[in-house]
């Protein structure tokens, strides 16, 4: 149930030793017990679960996704303002988001068996590099005045099919990095930095456009990508374990990752429980509409950014306390608990009359994303043996990538032939019912537990 759509470098000088050169391929000394076990009290048991940066290794991906969160907002904000200053036409704006959608879902099957097949970390810095061009090129575009959509469109499937061959690659590194008992707590703290992203990357990109200009964004982001490259540089190598190394990564080798999410009845449960949670009860498409309508006197702009700003606020407000959950061990019954929550938070969202209500109940939808996102994460993680991760996390990448933009057709359909606050209301019904469902059927994802 992930809301977000796409893409620590000081460290000590204990366990670096040999990281840099990426020339091995043991698995990573980071893996080693946390130096202090003990249990927290007090505070600190609310608080986000920091364990996984005691580990230099990890800790160097995660800061680099500090800076990169932010900065792939900033193109994010840049690409659509573009065109719609090239074109006048919103139409095109959307046109453009399709555009990527199809290399994403295409590169990130493919980038997944990738990922299976070589080392984690030499394709990280191949698409890094990748993207980081390609922002590189979306500067030169808008500073010499080029004005072409078709230009803009190229480069933005490029960018995706860049992203798609990535994101499989970093997720399933987390779990070479991290031991198994920490998979939650990282989760929380890269989603949580993720959500934070989209919170003040658009609010940097309002305030930077009329300061500095539009081609700067694009710069901006394309120097903050340099800090993820060399982030990427510095791990240890990640290639295959012994005995369990793919020879290629084709049509075959993508099927038999579907084959194996449909032999493991927790994988399969764990795509299913996004899927239901987004497609149903996504309703951003009718954010507008509702602003227009039913929150209106409050002021339809005020409206409009507060709606859209509620679940990323929400979502980062529980991975600041991920402390609260992040140590559960019945992993399964977290990913149901926080989709029913999630249901019934959207059900409450759309029966609000008042915008702050409805502010507070996308508040608390975002925290039971939160919430979903750490376990089905922790799940693909570690009930995926490790040469089918990067499959697994190909899947995820276009469950994620597309779950939002079919709710967006769902809902606006419904939104128009029964009402806005109508098909929101009985998409969260949906939601908990279809999920209650499934759990009652299929009892793998209720007993799973670490």
């Amino acid at each position: 149930m992930d809301t977000s759509e796409s893409s620590g470098d000081t460290s000590e000088s204990s366990g670096d030793t040999g990281e840099s050169s990426g020339e091995s391929g043991t698995e990573p000394e980071a893996k080693a017990p946390a130096p202090d076990g003990t249990r927290q009290r007090g505070w600190r048991r609310w608080a986000m679960d920091t364990r996984p940066l005691r580990r230099p290794a990890y800790r160097r991906l995660w800061s680099s996704t500090i800076v990169t969160a932010v900065g792939s907002q900033l193109t994010a904000v840049a690409v659509p303002k573009q065109i719609y200053d090239i074109t006048g036409s919103s139409a095109w704006v959307g046109a453009a988001s399709l555009a990527g959608l199809l290399p994403l879902i295409v590169f990130a099957l493919w980038g997944g068996a990738v990922a299976d097949t070589m080392d984690r970390r030499r394709l990280l810095l191949i698409t890094n590099t990748g993207i980081a061009v390609t922002s590189l090129l979306f500067w030169i575009q808008a500073v010499t005045g080029m004005a072409s959509v078709a230009a803009l469109m190229l480069l933005l499937a490029l960018q995706q099919a860049f992203w798609g061959l990535n994101a499989p690659a970093r997720n399933a590194s987390i779990a070479r990095l991290v031991p198994e008992d920490e998979l939650p707590a990282a989760n929380a703290l890269g989603s949580t930095v993720m959500q934070t992203g989209q919170v003040v990357g658009p609010l940097l990109a309002g305030a930077l456009i009329p300061v500095i200009g539009l081609p700067e964004l694009y710069l901006i982001d394309a120097l903050a990508l340099c800090v993820t490259v060399w982030a990427v540089y510095r791990l240890p190598a990640l290639p295959p374990l012994a005995g369990t190394a793919v020879r290629r990564a084709g049509v075959r080798e993508v099927v038999a990752g579907f084959r194996y999410i449909a032999g493991h009845k927790v994988l399969l449960l764990s795509f299913l429980a996004d899927i239901v949670a987004m497609v149903f009860g996504m309703p951003r498409a009718l954010f507008p509409q509702l602003a227009a309508e039913t929150y209106a006197p409050y002021g339809e702009g005020l409206a409009l950014g507060l709606l859209f700003a509620a679940i990323p606020v929400g979502a980062v407000a529980g991975g600041l306390f991920s402390g609260t959950f992040s140590r559960a061990r019945r992993h399964g019954w977290m990913v149901i608990g926080a989709v029913v929550v999630w249901g019934a938070a959207i059900t409450g969202f759309g029966l609000s009359g008042s915008l702050w209500l409805a502010v507070a109940f996308l508040a608390v939808a975002g925290i039971a994303d939160m919430v979903s996102m750490v376990f089905r994460g922790a799940i693909l993680l570690s009930a995926a043996t490790d040469e089918m991760r990067g499959r697994m996390q190909g899947v995820f990448t276009v469950v994620v990538a597309g779950g939002p933009r079919l709710a967006d057709v769902l809902h606006g359909g419904a939104g128009s032939a029964f009402g806005a606050r109508e098909a929101v209301t009985g998409g969260g019904l949906l939601v908990v019912a279809v999920m209650l469902a499934l759990a009652a059927a299929m009892p793998a994802l209720r007993r799973y537990r670490v």
